[in-house]
């Protein structure tokens, strides 16, 4: 059955010489893995397959099958800053490494799919992206159903492993102290589009994204650890 859909790339694989092996976030149905041939008159061109890509696919699904075969495939909206700006690029190819890594759902999943585009349209477009990975995280764990609780009256440490903030000493060696619980509070104050508008200092952004990976590991079973998080923090200072 052809199926046209919106999709993000978020891996591509060469199989061969003409063949490339894909993962995809589509909007109809979330996670998919398919090929697609290159090079030739039909074949898709190299500039198609660009990391994150925003594209149309149509697919020949098989339900019995786990790999489906792309017809055709073009971009649906270029990116115009991301690949002309190395730390625009640093923060694509962290975000592409964690989505590969923690996007699992096979079925649509419309909030999702939505927050995704509307990321990818501000990693493009907003001026400062230094707090950018940092909310990003918090935002998509939103939609991935564990996004943590902002602290109450008195709870200044922040405990990974419950989720929320608590009052009082560390319960164990992954509570944060109160200076960078304080700063992760600020950051669960806003949302992606005000990211720009956040001012903490760049010692505690990097500690703050090793700390929020370690509790995406904690709450995500085999999502192991990224490559990309220190070529970031070289990046971003």
């Amino acid at each position: 059955m052809l199926i046209t859909t919106r999709a993000i790339l978020l891996r591509a694989i060469r199989h061969g010489d003409r063949a490339v092996v894909l993962n995809l976030w589509t909007t109809h149905a979330g996670l998919r893995s398919a090929v697609v041939r290159t090079g030739g008159r039909r074949g898709v061109s190299a500039a198609v397959l660009q990391p994150l890509g925003r594209l149309e696919v149509v697919m020949d699904e098989h339900p019995e099958r786990d790999m489906h075969l792309v017809r055709e495939m073009r971009v649906e909206k270029p990116f115009l800053r991301l690949h002309q700006d190395p730390l625009r690029s640093a923060v694509a190819l962290f975000v592409q490494e964690l989505l590969y890594r923690v996007l699992r759902t096979d079925g649509a999943e419309h909030g999702l799919s939505e927050f995704l585009y509307h990321a990818l349209d501000l990693l493009d477009e907003v001026p400062d992206l230094s707090h950018y990975p940092l909310v990003f995280l918090l935002d998509l764990a939103d939609h991935l159903g564990f996004r943590p609780v902002s602290p109450g009256p008195g709870e200044d440490r922040f405990d990974p492993v419950e989720g929320h903030f608590v009052q009082g000493g560390a319960i164990h060696g992954a509570t944060l102290d109160p200076e960078h619980s304080s700063a992760l509070a600020r950051l669960l104050e806003v949302h992606l589009a005000e990211a720009h508008t956040l001012a903490i200092p760049a010692r505690l952004r990097r500690a703050l994204l090793d700390h929020l990976l370690l509790y995406y590991r904690i709450h995500l079973e085999g999502m192991g650890d990224l490559r990309s998080p220190a070529m970031l923090h070289q990046a971003l200072g």
